[in-house]
């Protein structure tokens, strides 16, 4: 168990490397391109979550992220992490990890008992990117 959350800490932070190569820029609008995917071409979600808006991610950086939340009209508006509680509880540490914009304007971390995509118990940690941002991704 620790071996296989030590190899997906690598894993992880080896990815978020790769991540913070991308031109925030090119981030800002819907869709950011390769290598994001849209969560609901590939989970059985909707296309838009109320909260946290139409997401993308890099695959093999789940199951932390960043999920890239863009609203109605396409604009980024804020970068979601998911971190399983287990994996926090047992000491792995998710450090370095891309941010969509570095503007941030507020933060929201909540407790989520799993879904699909990350099955298992988590926190969302959910960076804001205005201070509209919020009101967008809940309606």
């Amino acid at each position: 168990m620790l071996r296989s959350c030590m190899l997906s800490a690598t894993l992880l932070t080896m990815s978020a490397g790769f991540a913070l190569a991308h031109d925030t820029e090119a981030l800002m609008q819907s869709p950011p391109g390769e290598p994001y995917v849209q969560v609901s071409d590939v989970l059985p979600l909707p296309e838009f979550l109320p909260g946290l808006g139409t997401l993308f991610v890099v695959p093999d950086t789940l199951p932390a992220g960043p999920f890239l939340a863009y609203d109605h009209d396409g604009k980024l508006s804020a970068t979601v992490y998911m971190t399983p509680l287990e994996a926090l509880s047992s000491g792995t540490a998710y450090n370095d990890l891309h941010v969509g914009s570095h503007e941030v304007t507020s933060v929201d971390v909540y407790y989520n008992a799993g879904h699909p995509g990350v099955d298992e118990p988590h926190a969302h940690v959910v960076l804001y990117h205005d201070a509209d941002a919020k009101g967008r991704l809940a309606q």
